[in-house]
């Protein structure tokens, strides 16, 4: 199963979840490249729309995305990818970056 990666200009989100908990830990973009890169090497592999360049979560922290699953909405134009953290998924050192809550 290929994503339709046409809708949004070349990239699909991607929202990992951990694995064990099914906490969402993050949202990220993947280019064709990204995905094929997330499947050969079981990391999560993102694109930076910021650096214009592929982007492997943990590559700098070592706080690894190991993807144990890859599920495809009924579009084919969004993932869920559940993953097994090696560390904290946010910048800030949270487990996850949804820890603002709003309502």
């Amino acid at each position: 199963m290929n994503p339709d990666f046409e809708k949004m200009n070349g990239l699909i989100p991607a929202v990992i979840q951990d694995f064990k908990t099914k906490d969402v830990l993050m949202v990220g973009f993947m280019n064709k490249q990204a995905w094929e890169k997330t499947l050969q090497t079981k990391k999560v592999t993102f694109w930076s729309r910021v650096r214009n360049a592929l982007w492997t979560k943990g590559e700098t922290s070592g706080n690894f995305l190991n993807v144990k699953k890859i599920y495809m909405d009924c579009d084919d134009d969004t993932a869920l990818i559940q993953a097994e953290p090696m560390g904290p998924t946010c910048h800030t050192g949270k487990k996850s970056c949804f820890f603002k809550e709003i309502l």
